[in-house]
């Protein structure tokens, strides 16, 4: 299997959220794949311009993309091994997760790290980052950097539901880590991959729960080191 990912000027600065979902999923399932991190701006020529984002997984023949659609497809396609979802309920319940992350948490951390996630990047991809997103914001970047320091000290609120869902169990998936615990783990592995900011007390429950997700499959997570 091949599993392009997202790069900024280094290749081991790998920090698309929805691409360390894949990553923890095909290694949940004890997948081997080969990763491909990739600069925004040679995005559009893989595959012969099959998708404009990553992931993308190439298994064989096929191509899948998006880190939801490569999840389902893994686990209909190798059901015998571990479920990423633990049946058709738990699909339909980690959509409801998957909004929360995407519009809630994924808003907040793009406010805070949009001049990290710049200053991380390639010079052709800043011209494309800064372009592409302050169309999308409607501000330059340097205008929402200007809120930061507010977003940083309203972000540990955000992260309430998770809070609560881990005083009963140890994983959002229950007794074990589902694609559930990947998708918000993404989120905050990309802030730990662009961004020096501390956004939890290391006493938060958020926090202890993310340290055992970077230590799931080997330590898969703690392979790209955290911002300084």
């Amino acid at each position: 299997m091949k599993l392009y990912t997202l790069c900024g000027a280094s290749r081991d600065t790998r920090f698309s959220p929805h691409a360390w979902k894949t990553v923890m999923a095909l290694h949940h399932k004890g997948l081997a794949f080969e990763e491909t991190p990739t600069p925004f701006t040679a995005i559009p020529a893989l595959e012969n311009g099959f998708s404009p984002t990553v992931p993308v997984l190439k298994d064989g023949a096929r191509l899948v993309r998006d880190s939801f659609d490569i999840a389902v497809y893994l686990d209909e396609t190798y059901p015998d091994r571990p479920s990423l979802f633990g049946g058709g309920a738990g699909v339909a319940l980690t959509r409801a997760l998957e909004g929360y992350s995407q519009f809630v948490i994924h808003p907040a951390l793009t406010r805070i790290m949009l001049t990290d996630i710049h200053d991380c990047l390639a010079p052709e991809d800043q011209a494309y980052f800064r372009t592409s997103r302050e169309s999308r914001l409607g501000r330059t970047l340097e205008q929402v950097a200007a809120a930061r320091e507010g977003e940083i000290e309203t972000f540990p609120a955000k992260l309430e539901p998770v809070r609560h869902a881990l005083k009963y169990q140890t994983w959002l998936g229950g007794d074990r880590p589902l694609f559930v615990d990947y998708i918000v783990f993404g989120a905050l592995q990309w802030a730990r991959v662009v961004s020096p900011v501390s956004l939890l007390k290391t006493d938060d429950p958020v926090a202890m729960w993310f340290e055992r997700c970077l230590d799931l499959h080997g330590g898969a997570g703690r392979e790209v080191a955290a911002a300084e």
